[in-house]
Order: structure tokens, then C-alpha cells, then sequence
């Protein structure tokens, strides 16, 4: 049962961490209006359209990436505040122990950490897509071109069908220099060929134009050419194309879909969309291991007060976001397991947080 000392230092850690998220969002939002004024006034795009399709998009997505940050600050903050009062010299004092003392910070990282898993989830993908919509939409013409052709996708049909087509148009669902390869035990059966690959929107399927067909049986190659011939293809246009967007805008479980879709296909570049599936839960957890840390740093009173653990929190913040890019880094571009990458920076500040917790004040 939660009591006086615990609703004390929960209504501090919340208060504090609304407090300096809000005045972020404001600050954030102001800049971003400074930067891209003349882009909104060049753009057909309505003042309505901006707020409601860009900002409401735009603010969800920073707030995220700042999330755990702003937590460690806060909790830094107030507590160094507590500490400069003598307050937490008192309550232990008082015959409290350490470990009962971090009851509420436990509780309040908890719930902070659920509530942004559940938005990382749900809510920060739908954000994402708003504003990037807009973003394609009305400001960059760049990201309309990366996100409308792709050079060359590889795929696999199905356990014996392999394929590539080039600069696959997503706007106009339509591709050129298709070959799909028929190989059973190592040796192939058929090497089909194909101009063009076009969506076919009124009989929802694929369908090829001057296609050439290779048959090998028994030694023996046959030839056949075809003007046109539909064919039947285990995705859809909107799954062709796998642009810098994709992974942010799909909500969790439509991510845990795509995923399995990429694996059976053997798609190419899937880390990428397993690292960021893995930080999904990884960053809700490091708001927990990211409390503990700045409670032990900041119950320490020290000559510098607040102002030398904030600075500490924003040396410890930075080097925590710079340990998770490389790990990222080292997983899209290199060898490492996704699920290590997305964890390796929780490894390392946890054991951080237990040196730390071992040798707090008692």
C-alpha cells in the first residue's frame, strides 16, 4: 500500500517529468516552425493541414525519441533537489531503508515505461505516418522519389521460386526486367523473363508482358515467348517497396507480420526491421534501468547540486543514445544479432546501475 513518503516522491517524478517533456515539445515545435516556415508557405498545404496531418504527427514522434531521456533528467533533478534539502538524509534517517526509498521510483518508471511501450506500440507508428504523409506530400520531393522507386527488389515466392524485378514504380505498380527462377534441389527447372510486371487493378494480380520462358527437363531447354501472362505473386504493390519509412509507420503486430512475411521470402536487409521491432520493447525497459541510475546519482549531495548531476544525467544520456547507434549500426551493416543490438546499451547501463546502487549512500 502506497503511503505519505511514496505519493510524495511520485507526485515529484511526475510533475517533474510532464513538466520538462511539455516545455521540450514547446521549444521543439517552435524550432521546427523557424526552420520549415518557408517550405509550409511554398506548399499548397493548409494551416489546418499543418497542425492537424504534420504537428500532430510530428510531436508524438520527438516525444518518443526524447521519452527516456527526459526521464533520466527529471528524475536526476528532483531528486538532487531532495537531496540538496537534506530531505533524503532524513528519510533514511528515519529508519527507512535505501531499498524501501526507491519504492516509488520503481513505480512511477514502471508505469512510465508501460506507457510508452504501449505507444511505441500503437500510437507512434499512426504519428509517424502522418507525418510522413505530409512530409512527401507537401515538403520533400526527395522522399516522394524514394519512396515511389526502388532500383533492384529481390525475393523469394516460395521455398523453390526465386526472383528480382528493377525499378519497381510504386505509384504506377509497375516494374521492369522481372525474372523468376525455378530451382528444385540445386538444379534449375525454369528461368521465366519478363519485360514489364504490371498490377493488374481490375483483377487484383500480377501480370507479365513479353515474357520468355526457359523449360529445362532432362537435359533439354525449351524456349517459348508469350505476349502476355498473368501470374501469381505472394504480395501485394504496397509490399514491394521497403523505403527508409516503412518500419516506423506499421504498429507492432502489423510489424511482427512483416516480418515473418520478409523471413520466408529470405528478403534481404530484414536486421534492419528486427532492430527496430527488438527497441520497440528494449527502450520502455531502459527507462527502469535509466531511474535507478539517476536516483543513485542524484541522492548524492554534492558541492555542485543540481547543476553538476544534470550535467552528469546529459553525459550519461548521450553516451547511453551513442551506444545504441552503434549497436544499431553494427547490426544493419555488420553481423551483429538484432536482439543483442537492441539490448547491448540495457546490458551495459544495468551493470552500471548495480555498481552504482551498491555504492549509494545507505
Amino acid at each position: 500500500m502506497l503511503k505519505i513518503l511514496d505519493w510524495y516522491i511520485l507526485k515529484k517524478f511526475i510533475t517533474t517529468f510532464v513538466f520538462a517533456i511539455l516545455l521540450l515539445t514547446f521549444i521543439t515545435v517552435v524550432i521546427d516552425i523557424s526552420e520549415k516556415s518557408d517550405d509550409f508557405l511554398k506548399s499548397d498545404a493548409t494551416l489546418r493541414q499543418i497542425v492537424t496531418e504534420y504537428y500532430f504527427g510530428f510531436i508524438p514522434h520527438i516525444v518518443s525519441q526524447l521519452f527516456p531521456l527526459f526521464v533520466f533528467i527529471s528524475v536526476i533533478f528532483f531528486t538532487s533537489k531532495m537531496a540538496g534539502r537534506s530531505e533524503i538524509i532524513a528519510i533514511l534517517a528515519s529508519g527507512t531503508s535505501y531499498t524501501r526509498f526507491l519504492r516509488p521510483y520503481w513505480i512511477g518508471a514502471i508505469f512510465l515505461a508501460l506507457v510508452l511501450w504501449l505507444s511505441f506500440r500503437y500510437v507512434t507508428p499512426v504519428a509517424n505516418r502522418m507525418r510522413t504523409v505530409f512530409e512527401t506530400t507537401y515538403l520533400d520531393d526527395k522522399a516522394v522519389n524514394n519512396t515511389s522507386k526502388s532500383p533492384t527488389v529481390y525475393f523469394r515466392n516460395d521455398t523453390t521460386h526465386y526472383g528480382q524485378v528493377s525499378y519497381y514504380d510504386s505509384a504506377n505498380k509497375r516494374g521492369n526486367s522481372f525474372v523468376l527462377q525455378h530451382i528444385v534441389d540445386g538444379k534449375l527447372k525454369e528461368n521465366l523473363r519478363a519485360e514489364t510486371l504490371q498490377w493488374d487493378t481490375l483483377k487484383k494480380g500480377w501480370m507479365l508482358q513479353e515474357v520468355i520462358r526457359h523449360r529445362f527437363d532432362s537435359g533439354k531447354e525449351t524456349v517459348e515467348k508469350i505476349a502476355s501472362l498473368p501470374i501469381a505473386l505472394n504480395f501485394k504493390p504496397s509490399e514491394f517497396i521497403k523505403s527508409e519509412y516503412t518500419k516506423t509507420v506499421m504498429k507492432t503486430p502489423e510489424l511482427d507480420r512483416f516480418i515473418t512475411q520478409e523471413q520466408l521470402r529470405g528478403s534481404e536487409g530484414i536486421n534492419e526491421f528486427l532492430v527496430e521491432r527488438y527497441h520497440r520493447d528494449a527502450t520502455p525497459a531502459s527507462l527502469i534501468i535509466l531511474t535507478m541510475i539517476g536516483v543513485a546519482v542524484g541522492s548524492r549531495k554534492v558541492r555542485g547540486g543540481s547543476g553538476l548531476h544534470i550535467a552528469i544525467g546529459f553525459i550519461t544520456g548521450s553516451l547511453y543514445i551513442l551506444i545504441d547507434r552503434f549497436s544499431t549500426i553494427f547490426s544493419t551493416k555488420g553481423n551483429l544479432p538484432p536482439l543483442l543490438a537492441a539490448w547491448t546499451p540495457n546490458i551495459i547501463f544495468l551493470v552500471v546501475a548495480i555498481i552504482l546502487f551498491k555504492r549509494a549512500p545507505k
